[in-house]
């Protein structure tokens, strides 16, 4: 027998599991979380023997959302456990937001047998149908061969371009058994894997541009985050005094405090929000900067917010989404890159600011904070109401906070009347939007960060989604504060078909809930609170504990934020 053929006959006890080559891969390309329940469980085995912590779900759409939170606060590669079948089914809607968000998951499948396959085994399902339509790329691992080969590229295709979720199919008897390991390129679990920038013609004709403008403006979008920009950002605003408004999700990539931070561009900028005064300002932008945003219905207020005649700079990764809705000059590359480039070129030049502008936005902040004390006033002898609410949290909030808003009229209160400032991040669930996803995002954020402080602002309607996952963080050790808006209502569904119809449809009044009660049932502290005092004092306990903590807070079931709906121009 050659040399060749004696290391071609190891025996089977010499050579690792499926299971062991793949947690070795994902260790070696820097995972150091994920999110699972107990399958597959010959992988969790092996994940655990290297150290990797795992995470528990009670839902795997909640940990699908985990996973999405603890991406977006690490700058690392999120990864999901599943098994095939309806649990499978239940990562369409996290692995879909990721999608519409460009946030770097992975999700693996273990699946049936391979010589269980078209034999209607138990939960067998087309699952590359039903996970195509919701990830960047999807494979297969047929054979012992390519499970490397197959595992690299699943992590290289998630965290590079656009970042985006994956999804990798791995059939059980693979995991268990046994092969040798192939040696591939390394890959990193890190995003952006590469950093590219725009053309030196590109950038020097955006340069003149911006430094031909008069009334020009940033407009920030989640890209900013996604690509470590923050800092380049603040630079680039407080060197050249460019005024910036944020998406939703770029909220917290300039700090709120600074003059010409203006706020959140969109569909919330009616009467009381601090950015309300500054609409016909934005409209009258000469030249708008796009960074990292993918110019949606929202964060334009439905394509308005804009003049006709302005003109637009577009940086964002993905080549596609310049020119989408707004012909725009095209910087394509990673926001940190280009904005770095941009400001390279234009020096610490000062651009114009809009006469007048800067004066509006402060009387539009004092209109906003004069609002905020007229509803304190009506609290004494009424009901709570959610804007006070939130101004109370983001005064008691530490420079590292973490806030997660759920979607609906949280995202709405977060994003209007939280001020963002110092290291803040603010989670929003905004591509596409699902309801009850604050609660897990903000587990997974705390995993990723568990230093920082952890706030999430869910309505009731979505703390009905995921309150099972309340003993997942508690399993897990994971303080953090959850501020439950009840007010008994769906509010935006059930304010949407009022104004349209005159009425709402039964399923938007919600039968009443203790959450408090619900809270202490599991294990943890809460407190149903209904006065400001009450709600200050619950906080306060709140911050300090050990576990994680609701606050229930009973607010105004006609409350509603100033939003276009219902403040039309």
């Amino acid at each position: 027998m050659t040399r060749d053929a004696a290391d071609d006959t190891v025996s089977a006890s010499a050579t690792p599991s499926g299971a062991e080559r793949l947690a070795r891969l994902l260790l070696g390309a820097g995972v150091r979380t994920v999110f699972g329940q107990s399958i597959p469980a010959a992988l969790l085995h092996e994940t655990r023997k290297l150290g990797i912590r795992q995470v528990a779900y009670r839902a795997e759409n909640a940990g699908g959302a985990m996973a999405d939170g603890h991406a977006r606060c690490s700058g690392e590669l999120g990864v999901v456990t599943a098994q095939n079948g309806p649990a499978a089914a239940l990562l369409v809607a996290p692995l879909a937001e990721a999608l519409k968000a460009s946030i770097p998951l992975l999700a693996i499948v273990q699946d049936i047998p391979r010589a269980s396959r078209e034999r209607n085994a138990f939960q067998e399902f087309d699952h590359v149908s039903l996970l195509g339509g919701c990830t960047k790329w999807l494979a297969v691992v047929d054979t012992d061969a390519n499970l490397e080969q197959l595992a690299s590229m699943a992590i290289r295709q998630a965290v590079s371009g656009r970042p985006g979720p994956v999804a990798l199919m791995v059939p059980a008897d693979l995991l268990e058994g046994r092969g040798r390991a192939r040696v591939v390129p390394k890959v990193l679990a890190i995003s952006p894997a590469m950093r590219c920038t725009s053309s030196r013609h590109d950038l020097q004709r955006a340069a003149e541009a911006l430094g031909d403008s008069v009334r020009p403006l940033v407009v920030a979008g989640g890209g900013v985050h996604s690509s470590g920009a923050v800092a380049e950002l603040r630079r680039l605003q407080q060197d050249l005094q460019l005024p910036v408004l944020t998406t939703n999700m770029g909220k917290g990539a300039v700090d709120e405090t600074h003059e010409l931070s203006l706020g959140v561009v969109g569909n919330c900028m009616g009467p009381g929000a601090p950015v309300h005064g500054v609409r016909g300002h934005v409209k009258e932008a000469d030249l708008v900067l796009l960074v990292g945003t993918r110019t949606n219905q929202n964060g334009t207020d439905g394509w308005r917010a804009f003049g006709d005649s302005t003109r637009f700079i577009h940086i964002d990764v993905d080549p596609c989404e310049i020119g989408r809705n707004y012909d725009a000059l095209p910087l394509p590359g990673d926001a940190r890159e280009v904005i770095s480039d941009l400001h390279r070129l234009l020096g610490s030049r000062r651009l114009g600011v809009q006469p007048g502008l800067l004066d509006a936005s402060r009387r539009s902040k004092l209109q906003s904070r004069a609002f905020l004390d007229r509803l304190e006033g009506d609290s004494a002898t009424g009901v709570l109401q959610p804007p006070l609410i939130v101004e109370r949290l983001s005064r008691a909030l530490p420079d590292n906070a973490i806030v997660v808003a759920d979607a609906s009229y949280s995202t709405n209160w977060v994003a209007t009347f939280c001020t963002a400032r110092g290291g803040q991040r603010y989670l929003m669930p905004r591509g596409l939007a699902g309801l009850g996803w604050g609660v897990p995002m903000a587990i997974g954020a705390k995993a990723a960060r568990p230093e920082a402080t952890v706030v999430a602002v869910v309505g009731d309607g979505a703390f009905a989604h995921c309150w099972a996952e309340l003993s997942s963080a508690l399993q897990e050790r994971l303080p953090l504060v959850i501020i439950v808006m009840n007010n008994g209502v769906l509010g935006y569904q059930k304010h949407a078909e009022e104004l349209r119809w005159g009425v709402s449809t039964h399923a938007c009044d919600l039968a009443p809930v203790d959450h408090a009660k619900l809270a202490q049932a599991q294990g943890c502290p809460g407190s149903q609170v209904a006065t400001l005092a009450e709600f200050e004092a619950a906080l306060d306990a709140a911050l300090g504990a050990d576990r994680p903590y609701v606050i229930d807070v009973l607010v105004d079931p006609l409350a509603r934020p100033p939003l276009s709906l219902f403040h039309p121009h």
